[in-house]
């Protein structure tokens, strides 16, 4: 229940949060620095929690979102996807609207 809490609290406690293996100035896999560099592009202000610290907070997201894949994002406490959802969503402009209508950009 531990693991839950924490992770509850990083997403409650930021506005946007990415769940990604590695930081987003030193990301560890390709997925994460293509979903940090979309954030960076759009000029969002994110957390990034790197998930490969600490054993329990990798399985836990997953377990959290049930959703098996990281990177995961979250924005105002709601999981938007991985990165194929997020680039996809970028390429159509709607992350942007998303982003513009939680008023973070």
């Amino acid at each position: 229940m531990e693991i839950k809490d924490k992770i509850k609290n990083l997403i409650d406690d930021n506005q946007v949060c990415l769940f990604m293996k590695g930081t987003p100035d030193a990301p560890q896999c390709g997925f994460s620095m293509a979903v940090a560099n979309v954030l960076k592009h759009l000029n969002v202000n994110f957390k990034g929690i790197n998930v490969l610290e600490d054993e329990n907070l990798r399985q836990g997201i997953k377990d959290f979102s049930d959703w098996p894949t990281i990177p995961q994002l979250y924005v105002k406490q709601e999981f938007v996807g991985g990165c194929d959802i997020v680039k996809e969503m970028f390429e159509k402009g709607e992350l942007k609207k998303l982003f513009q209508e939680k008023k973070i950009i």
